[in-house]
């Protein structure tokens, strides 16, 4: 089977999955549980300076749920550490005696002056932590202090705390971004001038879950008081995929070793952010909600799909699909897709007829001669895939390109040849020749 072995800036695990910095890598106990498990490495909660901070003692999280009651987001007011520097220093050395072939990285927050990067990392680096994060990305608590956010909202900022860290440090640094910019490449870039070995993304994003219906306060509260949280989870995947991809596909930053993070849940989680650059990925909500032994479907499944693919490494899949992404101005517009609905799967429920009717180009038809049917509409459709997305049913309507010719709605030239579909490679039900 294919060799999961990673390798991130010369620190080599068994596996490219590593803990977040968050609750799941605060202390001996859980890290030990985590790599007992299987997990290739933690980024140690974030380290700050003495006296620690103090934490609400109340409700930290929120989460948002599907129909059935899954988290697919998750929010946090929780804070960096809270339990004394020398505690969590002794710990994390033993850990790294115990377990010297797993990543052990120290996720540390400071004020923005040199003398206590020069005092601190000095300090953290004897316990033989393999590397630094530079947490420039918590959005709450500690940003209000002029560190976590507010240093990565600010690139002059991060690449001052880079070269701190730099001169202080013998081990790699890796500098974690916050999501909550506009554009992520400033901030990488500045990262990047400020001699960090890596970055890391993304932190969690800026939000207010939802409020109580019964007091009209918002949720979590502590005392009739909220604040906002760091938003993570399933739904921040998207946003985490395109900043990651973007610090990939430029120029100025294609450089630059990514730990991707957001989102990730399962292996084809994974696999997006491993072949959108990332050279391995972090996980926690998924830990959060499930517990250390996802770490089983996560490296089963990533195996298994490498070797589908022919992959002997896990190497091998890291930016695939980065020379794919592109720019709106660059795309095709002499291609043509069109939505077919297979009649054997369907189940004939109407939501595509009536999405499409509602609020896109009825394009679909909902009676054939009298007959409860559907069916697209060639001429009406333009290929937007909204019928595909809400089908309940796997592969019931597929997208399938259209031979070379002239699109029958806009009259526009087809450029593209299309081979017969049942062949075709984005067909999900191809039938190889």
């Amino acid at each position: 089977m294919a060799d999961l072995t990673s390798e991130f800036l010369g620190i080599r695990t068994p596996n490219p999955f590593w803990l977040a910095s968050a609750p799941p890598t605060d202390k001996a106990y859980n890290v030990n549980r985590a790599f007992e498990a299987g997990w290739g490495g933690v980024v140690w909660k974030t380290l700050g300076e003495d006296p620690p901070i103090v934490n609400v003692s109340g409700p930290r999280y929120g989460a948002l749920y599907s129909n059935d009651r899954r988290v697919i987001g998750f929010n946090n007011i929780e804070l960096i550490t809270d339990r004394p520097l020398q505690t969590n220093l002794e710990e994390m050395r033993q850990v790294k005696r115990d377990w010297p072939d797993r990543a052990l990285v120290a996720s540390v927050m400071l004020p923005m002056n040199e003398a206590a990067w020069q005092k601190y990392l000095p300090m953290i680096e004897d316990t033989g932590a393999d590397a630094f994060e530079l947490n420039f990305g918590c959005p709450h608590g500690m940003s209000e202090r002029g560190m976590g956010a507010a240093v990565g909202q600010v690139p002059e900022y991060i690449q001052m705390a880079a070269e701190w860290a730099k001169s202080a440090a013998s081990v790699p640094v890796i500098v974690k971004l916050t999501p909550n910019v506009t554009n992520i490449l400033p901030p990488a870039k500045a990262a990047l001038d400020g001699g960090a070995d890596a970055v890391s993304l993304i932190n969690t994003i800026n939000s207010i879950m939802r409020v109580n219906y019964d007091t009209l306060t918002m949720y979590p509260t502590t005392d009739g008081k909220g604040t906002h949280g760091g938003y993570c989870g399933e739904a921040v995947k998207p946003i985490a995929l395109h900043m990651v991809a973007e610090i990939a596909r430029t120029k100025e930053t294609s450089s630059l070793p990514i730990s991707g993070i957001g989102g990730i849940s399962d292996w084809r989680d994974a696999v997006d952010f491993l072949a959108l650059g990332a050279s391995n990925v972090q996980v926690c909500t998924a830990a959060m909600v499930y517990g250390f032994r996802i770490i089983d479907d996560l490296a089963d499944g990533l195996r298994r799909f490498l070797d589908d693919k022919g992959m002997q490494h896990v190497s091998e899949l890291v930016g695939r699909a980065v020379p794919s992404v592109t720019d709106w101005q660059y795309l095709n517009l002499n291609y043509v897709e069109k939505a077919v609905i297979d009649q054997a799967l369907c189940i004939k429920c109407g939501r595509c007829h009536v999405v499409c009717e509602d609020t896109s180009h009825q394009a679909i038809t909902h009676t054939v001669n009298g007959t409860r049917k559907f069916e697209v509409i060639d001429a009406e459709c333009v290929g937007c895939n909204l019928c595909v997305s809400v089908c309940p049913v796997d592969s019931c309507i597929t997208m399938q390109p259209m031979n070379s010719g002239t699109d029958p709605r806009t009259g526009r030239a087809i450029s593209q040849t299309k081979a017969d579909w049942t062949t075709h490679p984005n067909n999900p039900m191809r039938r190889e020749p």
